[in-house]
């Protein structure tokens, strides 16, 4: 029935309100700093072990297969726009992994990466999470997008699937911002600010998702295996190396293993 009220939405509006509800979850992730001022080491782990799985998952289940399918069902060599858009993807999160100022958990602010700046450490921690992002509100918004095209090889169902996908993994990642931060001395109200601030890129970059694959229609195997070389590339910098920091390596590879399983039993059941 939700399924079906989303269908009357625009491709590009469905894209916002999947991405408000993944923002909303990130919010909700950050809202535990009101409960907790810390979190035990292994139970991050795990989550950062999940959120690898989850985003894996869709980059394989919900990205690259439609793109492949798609690609060969507008008469393109199949493995081509998968390919390309998949490196192309990668390329795009290191070049903004290289630029942009971040630092990720657990490092010491002399490891910061991307240009150099006087910021706050807060303020770094909180960019780590933000190009989690990036990758993951276009991926959304790109599966919306898609459906513009009426093929096959996309459905609404495993659109929203992603999404909710997405969300699921938001809650942890919003925890991962918030708590380390109030840890630190900052206020819970502003922990929390910041924490659920790093999920608002995501609609923003679904928006420009959306938009991009329903103006260029030939765009949209590519933009599709784009999305998912860019969340796996975020896979392999930095959710892995990050959860495995603390040598909880069973944790964190539970945490993947049960991510990637809720990952792809939603887009095979809705999709």
């Amino acid at each position: 029935m939700y399924v079906e009220w989303f269908g009357h939405f625009h491709p590009i509006g469905q894209a916002l309100l999947a991405t408000l509800f993944t923002w909303f979850m990130t919010a909700l992730g950050a809202g535990v700093v009101f409960f907790f001022r810390k979190i035990n080491r292994k139970l991050l782990d795990g989550m950062l072990g999940f959120a690898a799985g989850v985003m894996i998952a869709a980059s394989c289940w919900s990205l690259l297969a439609p793109a492949i399918e798609m690609a060969e069902g507008m008469g393109l060599v199949p493995w081509v726009p998968a390919l390309v858009g998949f490196l192309a993807g990668g390329a795009f999160l290191w070049l903004v992994d290289k630029l942009l100022p971040h630092l990720h958990l657990g490092f010491p602010m002399e490891e910061a990466e991307g240009l150099k700046t006087g910021w706050h450490r807060s303020v770094l921690l909180v960019l780590a999470i933000t190009l989690h992002n990036i990758p993951e509100g276009l991926a959304v918004g790109v599966a919306f997008g898609a459906l513009s095209a009426d093929l096959p090889a996309v459905s609404l169902a495993g659109a929203v699937a992603l999404a909710v996908g997405i969300g699921i993994q938001n809650f942890p990642e919003g925890a991962a911002v918030s708590v380390p931060l109030r840890r630190e001395g900052m206020s819970r109200g502003k922990a929390f600010w910041y924490g659920q601030l790093s999920g608002a890129v995501e609609p923003v970059a679904a928006v420009m998702g959306a938009a991009a694959v329903v103006l260029i229609r030939p765009a949209l195997p590519y933009a599709l295996a784009f999305a998912a070389g860019a969340m796996i590339f975020v896979v392999v910098e930095e959710l892995i190396p990050e959860s495995q920091l603390e040598k909880n390596t069973d944790v964190a590879t539970v945490g993947a293993m049960a991510g990637f399983a809720v990952m792809m039993t939603l887009d095979v059941a809705l999709g």
